[in-house]
């Protein structure tokens, strides 16, 4: 890569990044289009990475104000922690910025839920007396095109519960951001997390 690639790299990165902090642009490759169109007027074939924008987020996000995001961070996993209490029927796993701790703002807690039948988990959510809304969303793994339902809940902040069946906690996806296996939090080890801030 050249000089001049890397110095449009680095430009893009950082537009993608501010694009996410500052007017809460929440999907990266959203993120990463319009830095492009705003700063080239057009779209761009080799764009950064999910984790070079992920990085300057953190970055962004902590040079701004750490001890508020710290703060926030301490809040969240209390309460996914609540959650996952109530859902520990459903084998809940933590996902994402909340269980790595590199949140923004703009965050909101992910967890992964286990259960064959989507209506014994949704029928658990309306004894419980929570709100929720239930979507489908079409994810491609190892080149196929599977539905999952997703089901988003209102606390002080937003949840999304992926749900998936119960034979897919031994399976581990891969990151959008790293293309790593994604790093699935139990109950105990959250909690664990939690007492260490304290």
């Amino acid at each position: 890569m050249s000089k001049k690639q890397q110095q449009i790299r680095m430009i893009l990165v950082r537009e993608a990044a501010r694009l996410m902090v500052e007017e809460n642009v929440t999907q990266f490759l959203d993120a990463k289009k319009l830095a492009a169109k705003r700063l080239f007027g057009k779209p761009l074939k080799n764009l950064p990475s999910n984790k070079e924008v992920a990085d300057a987020v953190y970055q962004m996000n902590h040079l701004l104000d750490s001890e508020v995001l710290d703060q926030q961070l301490f809040e969240m996993r209390k309460v996914a922690i609540e959650v996952m209490g109530a859902l520990k029927d459903f084998s809940p796993r933590l996902i994402g910025s909340v269980s790595t701790g590199r949140i923004c703002e703009s965050s909101d807690i992910d967890i992964h839920v286990f259960v064959d039948h989507i209506e014994s988990l949704l029928i658990f959510l309306d004894h419980l007396g929570w709100q929720y809304e239930n979507t489908l969303v079409t994810i491609q793994q190892n080149g196929r095109l599977n539905d999952y339902h997703h089901v988003y809940l209102w606390f002080d902040y937003p949840i999304e519960l992926s749900v998936y069946p119960t034979l897919e906690i031994r399976q581990n996806s891969l990151s959008s951001i790293d293309g790593k296996p994604i790093k699935r939090l139990s109950l105990t080890r959250v909690k664990e997390l939690v007492v260490l801030k304290q």
